[in-house]
């Protein structure tokens, strides 16, 4: 069934004047990098940032086999909503965090969909990247399509403004993720490449809702 929305979430925002635009554009979420990566922040550095986001925002933490512990301690003195896995955390840990937390995605590529990775798990959301996780590299949307269904799918690898609605089309995801394909460089958000992104997704979703009814109609 196609979905009525499409959850936003645009990830490596490394500034107050990034996170803005961000949501400004229209995204529903903002992911702020941990773990090694071009758009590494610290809990010192980005705590001035979040200050100045609404209360309502939809904030995540993302890390990379970092001890939970060390992960909720993070998480609780920035005030994150959740946060998002990207390494080998095993389920028990997923569930510790989810104990904790209300939302915990946990990252995984295709290939280890393809092959079980999920089992056991039970994070609230599943965020499928490219086959190298974080690098923008174009996840194969059409290996998703036949796999059985993943409760609150989230399409990450290689998205940007011109190519999101036809993921969105194929897959038919709880949300997106994007974050080098709307940068002027690494870790520096372009707003018009991202406020294009949060237009195409909706468009994209509007178009689907309209044939869907249409469809409807034609079979009553």
């Amino acid at each position: 069934m196609q979905a009525e929305n499409v959850f936003v979430k645009i990830c490596g925002i490394t500034n107050v004047t990034d996170a803005l635009v961000a949501l400004n554009c229209g995204a529903d979420a903002l992911g702020f990098v941990f773990a090694e990566s071009a758009r590494r922040v610290t809990a010192e550095g980005i705590a001035p940032v979040l200050a100045h986001l609404p209360s309502r925002v939809l904030t995540f933490g993302v890390f990379v086999d970092t001890p939970p512990d060390e992960v909720l301690a993070v998480a609780h003195s920035l005030g994150l909503g959740g946060v998002q896995l990207h390494g080998h955390e095993p389920p028990d840990e997923v569930a510790y965090l989810r104990a904790h937390l209300p939302y915990v995605i946990k990252a995984i590529t295709s290939e280890d969909l393809q092959g079980g990775g999920l089992e056991g798990y039970r994070p609230w959301a599943t965020l499928v990247d490219g086959p190298r996780p974080g690098s923008g590299e174009r996840l194969d949307w059409v290996s998703l399509v036949e796999m059985s269904p993943v409760e609150r799918l989230i399409l990450a690898g290689g998205l940007n403004a011109h190519n999101v609605a036809e993921a969105i089309s194929l897959v038919n995801p709880y949300g997106v993720d994007v974050s080098s394909g709307v940068e002027s460089s690494p870790g520096h958000k372009d707003r018009t490449q991202v406020c294009a992104f949060v237009r195409a997704v909706r468009s994209a979703v509007r178009a689907g809702v309209a044939v869907l009814s249409e469809e409807e109609g034609e079979s009553r």
